[in-house]
């Protein structure tokens, strides 16, 4: 919205500043992270009388998450909110890209408040069946996917780009749409695994999404793209404005979640949150790219699939409670110490995933 403020400028004043997607970024950050920090208290404050007892407790978790019972959950709404409302002012509201990575966020942010309001309201773990978030899920990302395609280079449509790999490029053809719901819903869904701890998910979602914004600042800034021998993908950059705004509405969250959490996340912001990477992989042509910067994600979920195919087989258990960080927890270990550890894997992680940016 802002940006139109360049339509008053004459090249050299103030108004002038709106024009660079960087300047933008930065006012998208501070913007967001000062949303988190007013409402922040407020909004939990609604949150604990409306919810009475909190999120559900599972009985079957590890015995020190009892003392959480009564922690308030919907958390996620603070940097949904935040995030939107930076993106809004900042990005400019022309660019089709902007608007799919927003609409798959806010659509997953509405699936999670429904099943967060169900566990809640009902007082269990179960909220919405699978089935019905699993196929809401999917009919989402079809959007999103016929979305990206409609707006990416026709050289570039239906088709998969591989990291190191300058030239190869593998035309999935009808499978593209698949893939799209693969990545976004699978995305969506790892990030919720992995919220089951304070502070655990959105640190790892905060460096995954800073390191996707620099991925959609350069493929979408032909010199850079060119540079670095990158698909050109146009109008990408103007997503660096919404990961800035996310990484400052996720501080802001992390204020009040960091351990003891005074809210949870809840499944308004994991599924929110996993799906806006998904999608920004999708519309930056980087979707390989992000099973690498979110490898924790990937590990969290590929532990439940794990156990619950080898305990269907054998009746066994392969970690002593699943996803991974409760195997942890089992083991001892404490919880900051498996949340710190976990957030340095996923800084390592989005290390590697951008030194793929080089290595052509």
């Amino acid at each position: 919205m802002l940006y139109w403020l360049t339509l008053l400028s004459d090249g050299g004043d103030v108004f002038n500043l709106f024009r660079y997607i960087t300047f933008r970024a930065g006012g998208a950050f501070l913007t967001a992270l000062v949303f988190g920090f007013i409402f922040g208290r407020p909004l939990i404050d609604v949150l604990r009388r409306r919810q009475g007892k909190g999120q559900p407790i599972r009985d079957d978790g590890p015995e020190a998450h009892a003392a959480k019972s009564g922690t308030p959950t919907m958390g996620g709404l603070l940097i949904v909110g935040a995030l939107t409302t930076a993106t809004l002012l900042w990005a400019r509201l022309d660019n089709a890209f902007v608007w799919m990575v927003l609409f798959v966020t806010l659509s997953f942010a509405l699936i999670g408040f429904a099943d967060d309001y169900a566990k809640v309201s009902k007082q269990n773990s179960r909220g919405v069946p699978g089935r019905v978030r699993l196929g809401i899920g999917i009919v989402v990302a079809v959007i999103a996917g016929l979305w990206a395609a409609q707006f990416h280079p026709e050289t570039l449509q239906n088709q998969l780009a591989v990291p190191v790999f300058k030239n190869l490029l593998i035309n999935l053809g009808w499978f593209y749409i698949p893939f799209v719901v693969l990545v976004i819903v699978g995305s969506a869904n790892a990030v919720n695994l992995t919220d089951g701890l304070d502070g655990l998910a959105i640190m790892p979602v905060m460096i995954a999404a800073s390191s996707l914004g620099v991925i959609a600042y350069v493929v979408g800034n032909f010199n850079f793209a060119e540079y670095l021998e990158l698909h050109y993908v146009p109008g990408t950059g103007e997503i660096l404005i919404f990961t800035a705004a996310l990484f400052g509405g996720g501080l802001g969250f992390l204020w009040y979640n960091a351990p003891p959490a005074a809210v949870f996340m809840g499944d308004t912001g994991s599924l929110a949150l996993g799906g806006a990477l998904g999608a920004i992989a999708v519309a930056t042509k980087h979707e390989l790219v992000l099973a690498i910067i979110g490898g924790l994600f990937v590990v969290e979920a590929l532990s439940v699939i794990i156990q619950v195919l080898y305990y269907k087989r054998t009746g066994k258990r392969v970690f002593l409670m699943a996803p991974i960080h409760h195997h942890y927890e089992k083991l001892g270990w404490s919880e900051p110490t498996i949340v710190i550890r976990f957030w340095i894997i996923s800084l390592i992680l989005a290390m590697i995933g951008l030194a793929t940016l080089k290595v052509r």
